[in-house]
């Protein structure tokens, strides 16, 4: 028999299932609580035990998607042996769970109205910020790219990062705008590398 910690869990994350659906396919403003609940097989009030607020499960929800994206991105840099490359197949694999429509309507297009720009970045920097500053402070250590200013750089790069995929969202072709984005964020990095 579960224990009441385990039913607990359970409920939370049929909810969060619930809602990732829900906000994924309607978009954060189209969907009730109560449509959560009926899509999750629990009340209304299992929901807000668990969060106060809509918004709050949305950023639950949020917090989960970016996670998703972040271990799929994590799995593609595994496979590359140049730290450029790991930079390149990275930023591909960003763009490429990003063309998700669900991941697309919560992380990219409902984020950052329904949290507030500040909020949002500030999720977007804790999932993804490291990962573009650990790579060019690697990429200056072996010597492929000239060394700059390490935090500046960051956050130039994570910025137009997140400006391009936010851009491909709201476009007709996510991956038709995305290529053409990558092209140019590996033309401006590529800028960096040392001859």
């Amino acid at each position: 028999m579960a224990t009441q910690k385990e039913r607990r869990e359970a409920t939370r994350n049929a909810v969060l299932s619930a809602a990732q659906i829900r906000f994924g396919s309607f978009g954060y403003s189209n969907v009730t609580m109560d449509e959560i609940a009926a899509d999750a097989k629990v009340a209304k009030g299992a929901i807000y035990h668990h969060f106060p607020a809509k918004a709050d499960l949305f950023e639950a929800v949020l917090q989960g998607v970016a996670s998703q994206i972040l271990a799929e991105v994590q799995a593609t840099l595994m496979q590359q042996s140049d730290i450029l490359a790991a930079m390149f197949a990275g930023n591909r694999a960003f763009f490429s769970s990003c063309a998700n429509p669900q991941f697309a309507q919560i992380f990219l297009k409902d984020g950052p109205a329904v949290l507030g720009w500040h909020r949002w970045r500030e999720i977007d920097a804790s999932h993804f910020g490291a990962m573009v500053r650990n790579g060019l402070f690697a990429a200056m250590e072996v010597g492929v790219i000239e060394r700059r200013p390490i935090d500046p750089l960051t956050h130039l790069l994570l910025g137009a990062i997140t400006e391009a995929a936010i851009d491909c969202a709201n476009s007709e072709d996510f991956a038709e705008a995305a290529e053409a984005y990558l092209e140019e964020l590996e033309a401006i990095v590529n800028g960096l590398r040392l001859t």
